[in-house]
């Protein structure tokens, strides 16, 4: 709003800002009260349409002023001009207070792809030139809808019905179930599943040190692209090669390298968290705040491309780039930047919705940023030169002999490469050797046998052989996805898959450069922590960490598989969200609203047969020893809980399960687990002498009254069934009936059902003596 108003001179003219989503879905129980506790006979839930309510700031402070004041100044308005973030979030924050406050009026769509001053004129210049800007923008804002739409009967209904049926009793936190998140667990455990599957191998290669008749010497390797298992195969080869002589073809030729694609969100967050350890959420945040002060073009984009339009404004960013980095002038492009079109370059007729993350003529000032925002400024300002430099010219050897085997001939071969001309490396400089990428989840490729500067060595050159080595090499499992890297997969799955037909679906006609892929740029980032609250996934140690899939992730995502294919299907979801975007894509508002409402009648039908195949389907049983420790379990168990769980897997023949002696969850899953038959059965208990357990209940108002009283809760009480009940009845406080009522019926409710032993006493009898509280 402030870049704006600095182009508005008459008072005619009001700049508003809306400042996020000042209205936020409401809550079920809010909506029906019979909708707030988690009952399974209660679902589905389906609303026709979400109703919303005022939302609040991180203060807790309410945005109703801010909808006031936006309704104070629409009076008297002729034209609205929506000027948020482009794309469908933005445009959804606009709509959904215009459809609040019931605007009927004049609405036009201004598309900043970055808010220096020449971008915001560009920007006018072209809503001039379309006068049906607001009627498509309410299409974009439509598929927001139905995407916040499904995101609300998904997590709701999925959510509830799989905690409350298909979750393992032992496991306390939620079992959060979404339209995204869940087959992006899909991909991570099907992954997780093919590395705990794997079997390392032993392989062979065969290496063959020679000496020229110039006096060089090198080492050739035989690694075939079928890998020798059968040492006895390589011994041959190798008994071979001992006595080999002969000529040496070389072969010598100049590769070019041309400078890396600009940077996408998704990529950026991947080059970061390899390069300095950011979270994708941490770099997104940072490329926000240098958007909003002029420095960098809109980063919520899945293009990698920029339009050809902006070539005309290389020269001017490069000369400003290199004003701030000034020890890259003499590297920098002088005179006319290299402009590459096409695919394989870097400006392209149509980039999609936004195009790439680049500087703008507006450069900062190194002091006025924090070191983390100018480190990501620099990053971005790097590779925009880089881009309008020369390729690089590398000096590429190729050394092969050709070894007559009892096998047939075999190849021994190896490349040496130098660099002739750095072009767009000396942007760079030794920082190059990090930037090779390789696709997430793949097994490392086997690389051919390569070195540095080789010797001077002429073709038809006769060498022979003065030593031959069979080398021991190990298979390697697939890669794990990292942090940084989970939102690159997302947006593109066509990299995860090999088959032909798959890969096909995957295609974007629209805009072949963005293949199909689970959610949106400006939403990615957000899944991992979701992941994680629901301990799905853990993630290991190091700058960038891989993601490990938990057994509860993987149980999770079992049970849905077995339950609703459809939804551990990454791929079906990507081509679902293709369709999903085709709202986006009406020309008309009428059109929107049609394919709208068709999407929210699916929504509802797909929702009622989650439910009803979930109502069918039995819990899934876990290992208490793999369940991760909850948030609040992370303290070590009472030596009460400890003792009694020794004592119940001695009597029982069970093991205790790993961490059961140092985490109180692990220890109460142990003890829920394996005590809860005993209590079935009191009076058989009774006869062979075995102590019951207390009841959950009767154990949370034993903590309460020692709380109370401010003395410790006895070990024999957390033990016993028996020790608990003398504990409550010496100090519950009689005194205060209204407060010992509600645990006591709470105890008593959870005994319903439960034979008594006899003389057994209820636990809410008035106690045998009343004890004064202490201060």
């Amino acid at each position: 709003m402030r870049q704006l108003q600095r182009f508005f001179r008459s008072p005619r003219t009001v700049c508003v800002a809306a400042e996020g989503h000042l209205l936020a879905a409401e809550e079920p129980g809010s909506i029906r009260p019979e909708w707030k506790p988690w009952r399974f006979d209660a679902l589905p839930i389906v609303l026709d349409t979400i109703p919303v309510g005022y939302g609040a700031n991180r203060s807790g402070q309410s945005h109703e002023p801010k909808i006031a004041a936006i309704r104070q100044a629409l009076q008297g308005v002729e034209r609205v001009i929506i000027a948020t973030d482009p794309g469908r979030e933005g445009s959804m924050i606009a709509w959904e207070v215009l459809e609040h406050l019931g605007w009927r009026g004049r609405v036009d769509r201004l598309k900043l792809g970055a808010l220096d001053d020449v971008s915001i004129r560009r920007a006018f210049a072209a809503l001039a030139k379309e006068p049906g800007s607001g009627e498509r923008d309410y299409a974009a804002y439509l598929e927001a809808l139905c995407r916040q739409y499904e995101d609300y009967h998904l997590g709701l209904n999925g959510t509830r019905a799989i905690s409350l049926r298909l979750r393992p009793s032992t496991f306390c936190e939620p079992w959060r179930f979404g339209g995204v998140q869940t087959p992006t667990l899909a991909i991570l455990a099907d992954l997780e599943q093919r590395i705990r599957a794997f079997v390392p191998q032993d392989f062979f290669k065969v290496a063959l040190s020679l000496r020229t008749q110039s006096g060089a010497a090198l080492t050739l390797w035989h690694a075939p692209n079928e890998r020798i298992h059968d040492a006895a195969v390589a011994e041959t080869i190798r008994a071979a090669a001992a006595d080999w002589s002969g000529p040496l073809a070389v072969e010598q030729k100049d590769v070019r390298r041309a400078p890396p694609r600009l940077f996408s969100k998704d990529t950026l967050a991947r080059r970061c968290a390899k390069r300095f350890g950011w979270d994708p959420q941490h770099t997104a945040s940072l490329a926000q705040e240098l958007y909003d002060q002029g420095y960098l073009s809109y980063p919520r984009t899945e293009s990698e491309y920029l339009p050809e339009g902006q070539a005309a404004d290389a020269p001017a960013i490069t000369a400003a780039v290199t004003a701030v980095l000034t020890e890259l002038r003499p590297v920098g492009p002088a005179g006319t930047p290299l402009i590459r079109r096409g695919t394989r370059g870097h400006y392209v007729k149509d980039p999609g919705e936004h195009h790439a993350i680049v500087p703008l003529r507006k450069v900062p000032d190194r002091s006025r940023l924090s070191a983390d925002q100018f480190r990501l400024w620099e990053l971005v300002a790097k590779a925009y030169l880089a881009a309008h430099l020369p390729d690089g010219i590398d000096a590429r050897t190729h050394v092969s002999a050709e070894v007559a085997t009892p096998l047939g001939p075999k190849r021994f071969a190896i490349t040496g490469s130098v660099v002739r001309v750095p072009g767009w490396r000396a942007i760079y400089g030794s920082e190059i050797t990090a930037e090779v990428e390789v696709v997430p989840g793949k097994s490392k490729r086997e690389e051919d046998a390569t070195a540095g500067r080789l010797p001077a060595v002429v073709n038809g050159e006769v060498a022979s052989a003065t030593a031959v080595e069979v080398a021991t090499a190990v298979t390697e499992p697939p890669r794990r996805i990292t942090r940084g890297e989970l939102p690159v997969v997302m947006g593109r799955l066509v990299d995860q898959v090999e088959d032909p037909a798959v890969r096909k679906a995957l295609e974007n006609p629209v805009n072949p450069n963005e293949p199909k892929g689970l959610g949106t740029a400006a939403t990615r980032d957000t899944i991992l922590p979701k992941l994680l609250k629901s301990q799905y996934i853990a993630l290991h140690t190091g700058k960038d960490p891989a993601i490990e899939v938990t057994e509860v992730g993987l149980a999770f995502i079992t049970a849905v598989k077995r339950v609703f294919p459809a939804y551990g299907d990454p791929v079906g979801r990507a081509v679902f969200e293709a369709e999903l975007a085709e709202i986006g894509r009406a020309p008309t508002q009428a059109e929107a609203r049609a394919r709208a409402e068709l999407f929210r009648q699916r929504t509802r039908a797909r929702v009622s047969e989650l439910v009803s195949a979930i109502s069918n389907s039995p819990a899934i049983s876990l290992d208490p020893a793999v369940m991760p420790p909850t948030r609040s379990g992370g303290r070590p168990p009472t030596p009460a809980m400890v003792a009694f769980a020794v004592s119940l897997a001695a009597r029982k023949g069970l093991t205790l399960p790993r961490g059961c002696k140092s985490n109180s969850s692990i220890c109460r899953a142990f003890l829920d687990t394996h005590a809860a038959a005993r209590t079935a059965q009191p009076e058989a208990a009774q006869r062979s002498g075995e102590e019951r357990a207390p009841t959950p209940a009767m154990l949370r108002y034993a903590h309460d009254v020692a709380q109370q009283r401010g003395i410790p809760c006895p070990p024999e009480a957390e033990a016993s069934f028996a020790g608990c009940r003398t504990f409550l009845d010496a100090h519950a406080c009689a005194s205060n009936p209204k407060r010992r009522s509600e645990p006591a019926r709470s105890a008593r409710k959870s005994r319903q059902g439960e034979p008594r032993v006899r003389g057994q006493r209820s636990v809410s009898a008035t106690p045998t003596r009343k004890v004064r509280p202490r201060p």
